[in-house]
């Protein structure tokens, strides 16, 4: 009997059998403001369930200001920022999170469904996945990833299940309370603890811009922070940039399915901010077909 096999099978063989181990994760943040409009979520799904044909899982968190604010608006109720993050009080909480796991939340995933797709929405406080504390007493109900259980998405992202995960930024603490928190710091922590290669914002901007306005293509650690020094980067790209940098340098010790403290974690080495309007940004950037946006990158 000939049991001779060829290297290049045995080699394919083995690729194969290491992606079923092991997929390969992607962690995409929809920014709220990229969600108003139907045609553009559409296309986005679309992307993401193209993404997800090539053999990578992708992994969405969304934000949903101007839907909050709408609905706040409607209700009467003013609300301010403080360091980019909106001062959340007991009752807007409520407002919060309805908004951002009712609204939004089913929203993307019934969109992403319609278009072929297998999205499963949920938010931080399920599987207790976004493990918190406040972030500051001034800022209300506010909070702080402390810990990120994996254990959900481990279910979630293999090849046999196919599903795509939506997750609305709501964290919960050790007494059941709910945490209003950055979609921008859930979707950095998020690849930090799932050790992702690759993470993308997808925004209303057309990436990090210089001095002059310019699209900066490509970026380090240290120019980046340069930029915030000089206070180039400002506003709301301000926030993002500062949980860039915490990606490629994770600074909060997370806590995996075992439960156990880890300070091994994998940096996130490329960070896109890309414009939802360039058509199939996502696919362009994750597949190098084109530069588009700004990579931030070890």
């Amino acid at each position: 009997m000939n049991l001779r096999v060829d290297s290049s099978s045995l080699r394919r063989a083995s690729s194969k059998l290491r992606t079923k181990m092991s997929p390969k994760k992607i962690v995409i943040k929809l920014g709220g403001s990229v969600l108003k409009s139907e045609e553009m979520l559409r296309s986005l799904c679309r992307d993401l369930i193209q993404l997800q044909s090539t053999g990578v899982y992708p992994i969405v968190v969304h934000g949903g200001g101007p839907a909050i604010n709408e609905e706040l608006t409607r209700r009467g109720m003013t609300w301010e920022f403080h360091n980019g993050l909106r001062v959340t009080p007991d009752p807007m909480m409520d407002v919060i999170e309805m908004v951002l796991c009712g609204k939004i939340n089913r929203r993307l995933v019934r969109t992403l469904n319609g278009c072929g797709g297998k999205g499963i929405g949920f938010s931080g406080a399920d599987g207790n996945l976004l493990q918190c504390v406040p972030e500051d007493s001034h800022l209300g109900r506010v909070g702080r990833i402390e810990r990120v259980n994996t254990g959900l998405l481990d279910l979630l992202l293999n090849p046999d299940s196919a599903m795509i995960p939506v997750i609305a930024p709501i964290g919960i603490d050790s007494d059941g309370n709910a945490y209003n928190i950055n979609a921008d710091w859930v979707a950095s922590k998020i690849a930090q603890a799932l050790k992702v290669q690759r993470l993308i914002y997808i925004t209303d901007q057309d990436g990090v811009l210089d001095s002059n306005g310019n699209v900066i293509q490509v970026l380090s650690d240290q120019d980046l922070e340069r930029l915030i020094q000089d206070e180039v980067v400002q506003g709301g790209m301000l926030a993002k940039a500062q949980t860039i940098l915490d990606a490629i340098h994770p600074s909060v010790g997370l806590i995996g399915t075992r439960g156990s403290r880890s300070h091994q974690f994998s940096k996130v080495r490329r960070v896109h901010v890309l414009n939802a309007n360039y058509p199939q940004a996502i696919l362009a950037a994750t597949q190098n077909r084109s530069r588009v946006g700004t990579v931030c990158q070890l």
